[in-house]
């Protein structure tokens, strides 16, 4: 057993340095639970974060690279769910989880069959938690002003670098290739809906 203070076997520090901007990976998206319910909207199992600075309400999410060069390493975003100044925060952050969706479950944006309808709707929040899709990194700064790698942008089927990431033959629209959004490849299968993880009272520190 290694002694507490014989550090020589330690593993050494990995690097930190920013993931390049424009990166596709494959990402696994987690949601960090604020305990902020709304039934009215169907926002329940306290996923939701409200901001006490703000208003706004959002999914803290956290973002892990699942492969590749920049495997485990995690990243932080927040996905919009409301703004008190308008509904372009809450649209940019339904525009992310249709495409997230269709990412995850590889259905085409242009899909509109009643079976690529129905891989875009969610019975709750849960069926974000675990979640795994193709995502495009970028960089912004924080709060702080220092720069900081961030997952904006999902990468849906019918891009070509879906296809790369995903190890499968490219998907159009109108074509034969790639794999209808009925039959989903083993790799792009969605999360299995878990019951609700039950809410959690309060805001955690870090959301104050």
């Amino acid at each position: 057993m290694t002694a507490w203070n014989d550090f020589n076997d330690a593993e050494q520090q990995q690097s930190f340095d920013l993931i390049p901007k424009g990166t596709v990976a494959r990402v696994r998206m987690t949601i960090k639970p604020g305990g902020y319910d709304d039934p009215a909207q169907g926002w329940t199992g306290g996923y939701a974060t409200q901001s006490f600075d703000t208003g706004s309400i959002y999914l803290a999410c956290e973002f892990v690279v699942l492969e590749g060069e920049y495997a485990k390493r995690k990243l932080w975003s927040n996905v919009g769910l409301h703004s008190p100044k308008g509904q372009t925060w809450a649209s940019m952050g339904r525009s992310f989880i249709r495409a997230a969706l269709n990412s995850a479950r590889n259905v085409l944006p242009q899909d509109n069959s009643p079976q690529a309808a129905a891989a875009r709707r969610i019975q709750g929040f849960h069926e974000l938690d675990g979640i795994e899709f193709v995502a495009r990194i970028d960089i912004e700064k924080d709060a702080r002003g220092e720069l900081r790698n961030v997952v904006k942008l999902a990468v849906e089927p019918d891009q070509p670098d879906y296809a790369r990431v995903m190890g499968l033959p490219p998907k159009t629209p109108g074509g034969s290739s790639g794999a209808p959004a009925a039959a989903i490849p083993s790799r792009v299968m969605p999360a299995p809906a878990a019951a609700q993880r039950p809410a959690v009272p309060g805001k955690p520190a870090w959301a104050q």
